[in-house]
């Protein structure tokens, strides 16, 4: 084991002992039950730390922070493509007034024009979701 291994394990043991020396004493019981405890705590520590290995542990950190990345850039897609149905409806439901009201006011040349801009916006919102999805 190299020396700046072994110096991090000394501190992580050291930590480590004196939280549980510090738990071990402040339990209500007898001074001399709880020293007692607190020698086979910190016994049981070292030997658990001497055990450890350090490649696998950074291999698994390494391994956990990967799939927090991971984790948080699939959330950030699941929010864009929620944020984009959420306008795309909107869209939708902008297009459909333009054209109830062309409808309503109406002349075969207006209501044909917002029934184009009506299936283009719902075409255009459908391939933007379209995407969204298969890049997820």
């Amino acid at each position: 084991m190299s020396k700046s291994k072994k110096s991090g394990m000394g501190k992580f043991v050291a930590g480590a002992a004196i939280g549980a020396g510090l738990g071990v004493l402040f339990a209500p019981k007898k001074g001399s039950e709880t020293r007692k405890e607190l020698k086979v705590k910190i016994d049981e520590l070292i030997a658990k730390a001497k055990d450890v290995d350090l490649e696998e542990v950074k291999e698994n950190l390494e391994q956990k922070i990967d799939d927090l990345k991971k984790e948080l850039e699939d959330l950030d897609k699941e929010k864009v493509l929620k944020i984009a149905k959420e306008k795309g409806n909107q869209l939708k439901e902008k297009a459909n007034d333009i054209y109830n009201l062309a409808v309503e006011k109406g002349t075969p040349v207006l209501q044909k024009a917002a029934s184009d801009v009506k299936q283009k916006t719902i075409e255009a919102v459908e391939e933007i979701l379209k995407r969204l999805k298969d890049e997820k």
